[in-house]
């Protein structure tokens, strides 16, 4: 049996903001959340505290900047950017996860002849 929703190994959340705001510019920390979800086609779920972990860690690297704005619903809401270092870094992970994941697909492909 299956997991319902994917557990996230260390690291990825902070990719996926990066990504994220790479891709879709400026947004506040719940519209990050539900983007994300949304790609995800639900298999993750994000609560409150563990996006705005991720942004206060990203933003203490100096990889996102964040500014206060008034979102759609006519709210005060700090919106989120990617910097250049936040680029760059995203760039290189990107490199690796993807490097990591045929990796892990030739390996666990592998194992499907089972053994001999």
């Amino acid at each position: 049996m299956a997991d319902s929703k994917l557990d996230l190994l260390q690291g990825t959340l902070d990719l996926m903001v990066l990504q994220t705001l790479e891709t879709m510019g400026p947004l506040h920390g719940y519209g990050i959340a539900r983007r994300i979800e949304q790609l995800s086609q639900d298999q993750v779920l994000l609560n409150q505290g563990t996006i705005y972990a991720s942004l206060v860690r990203l933003q203490q690297r100096g990889w996102i900047s964040a500014a206060w704005g008034v979102s759609d619903n006519n709210r005060k809401a700090k919106y989120y950017s990617i910097t250049k270092a936040g680029k760059r870094q995203g760039k290189q992970e990107r490199s690796h996860w993807l490097r990591l994941a045929a990796v892990m697909g030739r390996v666990l492909a592998g194992g499907e002849g089972g053994l001999r």
